[in-house]
């Protein structure tokens, strides 16, 4: 059972739909005596912009509190919305800034090929992304390219399996249609097991 989750929400706007999702999310999980915790990107404070990495670098501390979240959670639920089919910018520097190496993995030496140890196994996650396109142009005509990103990036630190829900096209989406993706989101989260 995933007895801990962060919902992680990469909206740069506080008030969207992504903040109903992630209510409803939270609606449904707490259902099943779980603890459930925010992370909001958006209040964070972090430089966006990585200029590398080595020893020396100092780990903000905002950014070691979102990690000390990561680390406590067994389940992280990423609400975001899809832009340029993929995530907003925000949303990669955060991951970026993160899920470094020390935190998420670490490199092994060997000269001959890149091996790594993944340091947040026994984690999964769920992506709910919103969009203005359908979802099957997303899927099916652009490759899903934001989804294969998070779960690329999830898999390389050890998290998996790694699930998606899409609601979408938003923008001409009825009153109706916004309450039954609402309602579906709360299911997802009353089966967690």
């Amino acid at each position: 059972m995933k007895n801990k989750i962060l919902i992680i929400n990469g909206h740069p706007a506080k008030a969207s739909f992504n903040k109903a999702i992630v209510n409803a999310y939270e609606k449904g999980a707490k259902s099943n005596n779980v603890e459930v915790k925010h992370l909001v990107i958006a209040d964070l404070k972090f430089n966006p912009f990585i200029e590398g990495y080595n020893k020396e670098t100092k780990t903000e501390t905002d950014i070691l509190k979102a990690q000390e979240l990561i680390s406590w959670a067994d389940h992280l639920v990423w609400v975001y919305p899809t832009w340029w089919g993929t995530m907003p910018a925000l949303v990669k520097s955060f991951i970026e800034q993160t899920f470094m190496p020390g935190f998420a993995f670490k490199y092994k030496k060997n000269e001959k090929v890149v091996k790594w140890d993944k340091y947040l196994t026994g984690k999964s996650a769920h992506l709910i992304s919103t969009m203005d396109a359908p979802t099957w142009y997303t899927k099916y005509f652009i490759g899903d390219p934001g989804f294969k990103t998070i779960k690329y990036i999830m898999n390389f630190c050890g998290i998996k399996p790694v699930k998606r829900t899409y609601f979408g096209s938003v923008k001409v989406s009825s009153e109706k249609q916004r309450k039954q993706w609402l309602a579906k989101t709360e299911q997802l989260g009353r089966k967690l097991k």
